[in-house]
This record gives structure tokens, C-alpha cells and sequence, in this order.
């Protein structure tokens, strides 16, 4: 990312931009499985959240399944609310949009991406035989997987799963320890635009994806298995069904959220998925995102650590919480 210079937010704008009132407001949601308020602003109709930290970040709320409308439109609306003015603002384009047509500073930001055009073509052509095998397996252990609701069975479903383990991919897991009414309250915030699939053995649940409708692809906000069934290769089946699905609603992506380096992006890989790389932009707002930016610090540790020494960290962690 090219250096900051101070009039990158003004000079940016184009003159057509409209400037709309602001609606400030708190907001509940939940960060890291935790319930909490979250200072939002309302700016052209579209709902932007604020960071907090040293560095506070406005974005759109729910960018995974919107674009923001007029960028140009939102930058002045905030640089002219001298008593509401967070440090910078951010935004990306979402698939297949991946060519940068903004001008403001971006970096690029990696998913993981699965073309869909037909479910024969991912299964014969995107994946390999040691993963066709593996859900052949899940099918020859009885492992039944199906596009079901969100009813009081698939819940209590999901509290089951959520409470088998308090420690899961070497960290400490957001949802053990919720109850049913917890779980079902908290995850129906967004069920109408959400596909449920679930994976079941002898009757029960093992297994789910809550698979998003994100208009342009289909988004997996949240997949998960049983670990006494993981022989079973239930994430396998559950991914193979979510092709499926996406074929079914006419969703041409499917994204599972970010590219990494870890087993999980092993894992990503082997089903198909590639590495896709989408501009998002960071614009700062005041003096202190400006140096924010300069520094490094907009993507606050994570961003500043090197990638061995976070690979390490992580290996510290496994081995602190015994897996």
C-alpha cells in the first residue's frame, strides 16, 4: 500500500458524492460468540459498524452479503460529522469483483473460493480421488446428509455439537457451554437468508452448515461436526452437499470465508477451493488512521505479526490447551 498523504480522503471524492445525515445508534451483536453493543451509523440506508481499539474502524456491517452503495458518498458524510469521526474507513469488493476500480489505498485480501458451474464438473474435475473417497466413506458409514430447518430439532442439534468440547482447532471454542435457548436465540438473527444443511448418523445429528445466500455466491458461516464421529468424514459430505445446494439456488460461488496457511486451508484446498484475492480499500479519516496506516497497525496484531512468528504462536497455543 502506497504511502498516506494527507489529502488522500478528500481528493479521492468525487464532486457528484451526496452527503446524507447520520444516524448513530448502538447495536447488539455478538463478537467471538459473545453477546455485546456495538456503536453503528446509518449513512445512504446502509448500516456501518465501529470498531473499537486505539484505531477505530468503520465498515459495513454485513459486507459478506452487500456491496457498499456510494464509497465517495459515505467518506464525506463521515469527514463532515466532526463529532462522530472514526479513523478509518474500510471496504472491499466482493466475488467475482476482484479488480480494483476504486482509488483510494487498497491491499489485497485472500479467500477461499469455489467456482460452481455444475456439481458433476466440481466432483469429477475440482477434487481429487482422495477426497471423492472420503465422501464415499462418509456415505458407506451411514452418514445420512440433507438440506433440513431451523426447528427445535436441528438446535438442540447444535447445542449438542457445541457443547462436546470446550477446546476445538487448538483455542478455546465460542459456543460450548450455550443452552438451547441461547444457542436458538443467537442464531436466528439471519436464518432467512441462511440454507440449513445437516449431517446425521443412527438418527442424530453429527454434523451442519448454515450456508448463507450472499446473492453473488453462497457464503459457510459456520460448519462443524461431532469429533467422536471426525472417522466418519462428515465435513467432507457436508461440503459435497453444499455444492449441491449452491447448484440448486443458482449461487455460481461458494466461499469459506479467508485463505490461510493452516490444515483448515489444507482442508479448503483439497475441496476445491482456491485462493482469490479481492481489494480492500482503507481510507483514513483522521490523523490518527493516517498514521495508522503508515504504521501497519490498521489490522491491529494480527497485521503487524510476521507470519512465522503468528504460525508459532499458534503452534504455542495448541500445545498450551493439549491438542
Amino acid at each position: 500500500m502506497r504511502a498516506i498523504a494527507k489529502e488522500d480522503c478528500v481528493t479521492a471524492m468525487t464532486p457528484s458524492a451526496v452527503v446524507e445525515p447520520l444516524r448513530v445508534f448502538r447495536k447488539g451483536t455478538l463478537i467471538k460468540g459473545k453477546p455485546t453493543e456495538i456503536d453503528c451509523v446509518e449513512i445512504n440506508g446502509q448500516i456501518f459498524a465501529v470498531g473499537r481499539g486505539p484505531v477505530r474502524v468503520v465498515e459495513l456491517e454485513d459486507e459478506w452479503y452487500d456491496d457498499v452503495g456510494d464509497p465517495d458518498a459515505v467518506v464525506r458524510s463521515l469527514i463532515e460529522r466532526a463529532d462522530f469521526r472514526p479513523d478509518i474507513f474500510r471496504f472491499w469488493q466482493r466475488v467475482p469483483d476482484v479488480q480494483p476500480r476504486y482509488q483510494y489505498n487498497f491491499e489485497w485480501e485472500e479467500l477461499a473460493v469455489l467456482p460452481i458451474e455444475s456439481y458433476e464438473r466440481w466432483w469429477n474435475h475440482q477434487i481429487k480421488s482422495g477426497t471423492r473417497n472420503m465422501i464415499r466413506k462418509a456415505e458407506r458409514e451411514g452418514v445420512l446428509v440433507r438440506e433440513t430447518i431451523y426447528d427445535d430439532d436441528f438446535i438442540r442439534g447444535m447445542t449438542n455439537i457445541f457443547n462436546e468440547a470446550p477446546i476445538r482447532q487448538g483455542r478455546p471454542f465460542w459456543h460450548y457451554g450455550k443452552d438451547f435457548d441461547t444457542v436458538k436465540r443467537q442464531f436466528s438473527r439471519y436464518i432467512q437468508r441462511e440454507y440449513m444443511i445437516g449431517a446425521y448418523y443412527g438418527g442424530e445429528m453429527i454434523g451442519f452448515v448454515m450456508l448463507g445466500n450472499a446473492g453473488r455466491f453462497g457464503l459457510i458461516g459456520q460448519i462443524i461436526s461431532n469429533l467422536r464421529h471426525r472417522d466418519k468424514a462428515t465435513n467432507n459430505a457436508l461440503i459435497a452437499k453444499a455444492v449441491e445446494v449452491c447448484q440448486a439456488k443458482g449461487l455460481q460461488y461458494l466461499i469459506y470465508v479467508f485463505w490461510g496457511n493452516d490444515s483448515l486451508t489444507a482442508f479448503k484446498g483439497r475441496s476445491g477451493f482456491q485462493c482469490v484475492k479481492i481489494p480492500r480499500y482503507y481510507v483514513p479519516l483522521s490523523r490518527r488512521g493516517r498514521q495508522a496506516l503508515e504504521w501497519g497497525m490498521h489490522k491491529g496484531w494480527r497485521g503487524i505479526v510476521p507470519p512465522r512468528i503468528a504460525a508459532r504462536i499458534r503452534m504455542l497455543r495448541r500445545r498450551w490447551y493439549g491438542e
